[in-house]
């Protein structure tokens, strides 16, 4: 049973539940835009962290164009949603910019989106993470005397045709072994139906959840006194 979720004006699903103050208060952050696939790398990304047994929440901070089915989806995993108002770059940085860097601007806003204290965001890092919770795929290629993948935990699936859920491995480099190995372990975690969430008792999500109510900012937000709404573009 998917949790109950609060509701913003469009009734759109704009958060899930917080775990009780029994359980420790960390959480995963990740980042969500647009109304394209990237939602099935936050299914993977909830169902990695149950193989994982971790126990700590995944919060998806997205933007307001993200459809309510994928909002479902999501919430169907056990994610809690928050949305979050776009967040823009000074207009003279942008001219040359290309739009999946724009719109990544709204990351920033991640550290307004929950008052648990946030474990690990991939896009933000204090100091160098060891290659085993960092693979860039490109050090395969580039450094592969660096990468031992036998020891390796967190993959970063960046360079270009890599993203599972639309590989080819037509793309430059794509067509390495290794990299359709990592692609398969991604589909295998993706398609394991025992990774689902579910409302259980101990050793699994406390049923004992509560709401974790916040105001949902709106789809229009204000920069230089015009209305402006933003579209996450293919990429984001």
């Amino acid at each position: 049973m998917a949790p109950p979720v609060n509701r913003n004006a469009a009734d759109r699903p704009t958060s899930g539940l917080l775990k009780a103050n029994t359980l420790p208060r960390r959480a995963y952050v990740t980042f969500l835009a647009g109304d394209g696939d990237y939602w099935k790398g936050v299914v993977a990304l909830a169902k990695g962290l149950r193989k994982a047994k971790s126990v700590y929440p995944l919060v998806v901070a997205m933007l307001p164009d993200v459809p309510m089915d994928h909002r479902q989806k999501l919430l169907a995993q056990g994610c809690i949603i928050r949305e979050i108002e776009p967040l823009y770059p000074p207009e003279n940085q942008t001219q040359f910019a290309m739009a999946y860097y724009v719109i990544n601007y709204s990351k920033l806003r991640i550290w307004e989106v929950t008052n648990l204290p946030v474990l690990f965001v991939s896009v933000y890092i204090y100091k160098p993470l060891p290659t085993e919770y960092n693979l860039i795929l490109a050090m395969l290629w580039r450094h592969p005397e660096n990468v031992d993948l036998d020891k390796i935990k967190v993959v970063h699936y960046c360079a270009d045709g890599s993203k599972p859920w639309r590989f080819t491995g037509k793309e430059k480099n794509m067509d390495r072994e290794d990299i359709k190995m990592l692609v398969d372990k991604w589909w295998d975690i993706y398609n394991d139906e025992t990774l689902d969430y579910r409302r259980t008792g101990a050793g699994g999500l406390s049923p004992q959840l509560i709401t974790a109510v916040e105001t949902p900012t709106p789809a229009l937000t204000k920069r230089g006194g015009r209305p402006r709404y933003v579209t996450a573009p293919s990429a984001a």
